[in-house]
């Protein structure tokens, strides 16, 4: 019993629940969604949305879909945990989709107009995001504008400026970025084998194994560094983080940085793999950057949690793409994001509620062991007088 009531006070469990809680309710409200729309094939749609590359006839066809939904969740889950790492300091970097924007822009353009290897391509793309968010890490530390302001207008002004210096390499035949696979092979992010395994989805790189292996090296830099102590440190408080004799504002700049870099490198994940190529028509934010922030919460702010939420909201992103689009929106799946991020937002009225719920169950297991103690009591001293 002792062991069941430390599992449930344990702060790790308590998140994992609550995002599970996030989860069903998203999934039920979004099922009501359905049914309103069009109750006859409302259950077939919803399990086609959870069950995304399940649905498929074919294993091969399971495989090469599951290599999409993956490929996709690498980029997803370095926005996240951009995100995730500035959060953890304190800072919403909303941002992320402009540093995301940045990192597609010098990455791609060191690719088709230098010709550069993959390697440079990524470092470039990491630089690119690094700037754009010490740029909302200076105004922050230096004139105090809010980093949520910041990031928001530069998402919209590199936005422009990405469409601006792609179309120098775009193909003249369309709106997008030239094909990689003709242009610059060797800017394509190696496979290292891991295509065979998805029905020789090339689109499957060494992009899924490294993005995992950023979110360790970001826990680990948070939780068992010196840096990352200060790092929160400066996020719980910069005043005494100054006092203590802590670099609050080069602090701050630094975070940011990381985080765009993160993001950047994101973008790198997904373009230089093949999957997709730039639109330099595009006029909204891609949404790859706000889908980060859901997989963050849902991951319960904790970079490892992350990955599971990245891989949960692409996949059922893409089994929104799947259902009958004659009937129902393909929307649907970023509506259950929505509602899941929404959820998301109540995380700690649900552990509130929760751990309430425990401290009223111990009290009154406390008094029932106090009223017999005391019946006890009061029978030995009935028994003595006698």
């Amino acid at each position: 019993m002792e062991e069941k009531k430390s599992l449930i006070k344990n702060p790790s469990f308590q998140a994992i629940l609550t995002s599970v809680v996030c989860i069903i309710l998203g999934l039920l409200i979004g099922y009501i969604v359905l049914l309103i729309i069009n109750p006859v094939g409302a259950g077939e749609a919803i399990k086609t949305i959870i069950l995304n590359f399940l649905t498929r006839a074919s294993s091969m066809a399971r495989a090469k879909a599951l290599g999409n939904t993956l490929a996709k969740t690498a980029p997803l889950l370095m926005c996240a945990l951009s995100i995730c790492f500035c959060y953890k300091v304190g800072l919403f970097n909303i941002g992320a989709p402009g540093q995301y924007e940045a990192g597609a822009c010098i990455g791609l353009y060191a690719a088709l107009a230098w010709n550069c290897n993959w390697i440079v391509c990524l470092l470039l793309a990491a630089v690119a995001g690094a700037l754009v968010g010490s740029i909302s890490g200076f105004l922050k530390a230096y004139r105090n504008v809010n980093e949520v302001i910041s990031g928001i207008m530069l998402n919209w002004i590199i936005l422009y400026l990405t469409n601006m210096i792609l179309t120098r390499v775009k193909d003249p035949t369309s709106p997008y970025t030239m094909k990689l696979s003709s242009k610059n092979s060797g800017a394509l992010i190696p496979s290292a084998g891991l295509e065979a395994l998805f029905a020789h989805n090339k689109t499957v790189t060494l992009a899924i194994p490294l993005s995992i292996l950023f979110a360790v090296l970001i826990w680990v830099i948070l939780n068992k560094t010196k840096f990352g102590y200060e790092l929160k440190a400066t996020g719980f408080n910069k005043e005494a983080a100054k006092y203590a004799g802590m670099k609050e504002k080069q602090n701050i700049i630094v975070t940011l940085a990381i985080g765009g870099a993160l993001a950047g490198v994101g973008a790198a994940f997904l373009f230089l793999t093949g999957y997709q190529e730039w639109s330099t028509t595009q006029s909204s934010v891609p949404v790859m950057g706000f889908n980060g922030i859901a997989a963050t919460f849902l991951g319960g702010l904790h970079p490892i949690g992350t990955i599971f939420a990245s891989f949960f909201i692409q996949s059922i992103t893409d089994g929104g793409a799947l259902i009958d689009k004659s009937v129902y929106p393909s929307q649907i799946s970023e509506l259950i994001s929505s509602i899941i991020i929404y959820l998301c937002g109540f995380v700690l009225f649900f552990k509130y509620a929760l751990n309430n719920w425990i401290r009223k169950k111990e009290t009154r297991e406390i008094s029932k062991v106090d009223g017999k103690v005391i019946d006890t009591a009061a029978a030995g001293k009935e028994g003595g007088d006698k």
